[in-house]
């Protein structure tokens, strides 16, 4: 996988650097965000954390892919300027609730009652 920064714009107002970019891997399929989000911070020297991979687009049939990437200034501008659902497909921000102290775990759903037999006629 080899990644081409295309075009890279300053947005000084929402603190961050829009990037757009293309992939390289031909012969290997259509790379995670997560494997685009680190190459990306490590270019754009920052954090994984601030970088937000908001689409990626593969090219059919010729083993290319071209995306659009914010790369903020700190992890908070960035959960404060981008949706949930980004922060969340991008895995920022988001940790899983830690337990009460003492509580019980969850208990499991209910099993829905089996239904009747059908006479057929």
């Amino acid at each position: 996988m080899k990644i081409e920064i295309i075009n890279q714009k300053e947005n000084p107002l929402q603190k961050r650097k829009e990037v757009y970019f293309t992939i390289d891997h031909a012969g290997e399929s259509t790379p995670g965000r997560n494997a685009v989000a680190e190459d990306i911070a490590k270019k754009m020297k920052s954090k994984r954390d601030c970088v937000v991979i908001d689409n990626i687009e593969t090219v059919y049939g010729i083993g290319k892919s071209k995306g659009y990437a914010k790369v903020y200034d700190s992890k908070e501008s960035a959960m404060s300027y981008e949706n949930g659902y980004l922060l969340k497909r991008n895995g920022i921000g988001v940790e899983p609730p830690a337990p009460a102290p003492g509580a019980a775990p969850p208990a499991a759903p209910a099993a829905a009652p089996a239904a009747a037999p059908r006479n057929k006629k």
